[in-house]
């Protein structure tokens, strides 16, 4: 059986989640070349274009910053965004487009905290994301030294990061600390892992997501968010009224 033929099933909705009242996505990958997702400016267009027939006015994209793989500076990031808003342009395609970043949390990151200018959105939000393997040690310092320089760290996906599957308590208390927490549309799938699709379920059970984010890199993440749009959680968490994108 495909992946399409196991995500359908009698659970799922019988008219798809519409997500124009989102707004705005405010985690991507659509900066062509310089990480791993879009990678040309065409391929930037094609997923842009994607969201803006989904309904969304405004798109954050977040090009990956660390340390040791994707060195991306404010330079890099913007230069490149110009040349997407410029296709945007000639293609007549009436989205709003800004970047900021997806800062990886190791020590490089950490040793830029109050010394450079970090990429933000909205509220100081600053968007962050750990390792997959084990949580870093230096996680709860860089959250308050973030917090202290007057930043409103997202922790990205956290239902992706498998050392927290059983440990829905620690989002709690990230929670608690004032982390905002973002949600992947397509963890609501099962894309990632079942896993990941149960974390995800339960932090929209608790109530603890406050952004939706697509962390689309490539077309074939666009097709398994139109399936995603059938996902019961994905309306729960719309109509829950917590979430902040439209706030963007």
């Amino acid at each position: 059986m495909t992946f399409l033929g196991k995500f359908f099933t009698s659970k799922n909705l019988s008219s798809p989640v519409d997500l124009s009242v989102l707004k705005c996505d405010m985690h991507s990958h659509f900066v062509p070349g310089i990480d791993d997702g879009a990678k040309s400016p065409e391929n930037s267009i094609e997923l842009i274009r994607f969201f803006y027939n989904q309904g969304y006015k405004k798109i954050i994209t977040t090009p990956h910053i660390m340390g040791d793989f994707y060195r991306n500076t404010r330079e890099t990031i913007f230069s490149g965004l110009e040349k997407v808003k410029h296709q945007l342009k000639s293609e007549n395609i009436p989205v709003e487009l800004d970047a900021a970043a997806e800062y990886y949390v190791d020590y490089e990151f950490e040793k830029k905290i109050g010394k450079e200018s970090l990429l933000t959105f909205g509220k100081n939000y600053i968007l962050i994301e750990i390792s997959y393997v084990n949580q870093p040690d230096n996680l709860d310092r860089v959250l308050f030294e973030l917090q202290t320089n007057g930043y409103q760290p997202i922790l990205a996906h956290p239902e992706r990061y498998p050392f927290w599957f059983d440990s829905i308590d620690k989002f709690e208390a990230l929670a608690n600390n004032g982390v905002l927490l973002q949600l992947n549309i397509n963890s609501l799938t099962g894309y990632y892992s079942p896993q990941s699709r149960k974390m995800a379920e339960q932090l929209i059970d608790r109530q603890l997501v406050r952004f939706l984010g697509s962390d689309c890199h490539h077309t074939g993440h666009l097709e398994v968010i139109k399936q995603a749009l059938y996902a019961p959680y994905l309306k729960k968490l719309i109509d829950s009224g917590l979430l902040l994108n439209n706030t963007l």
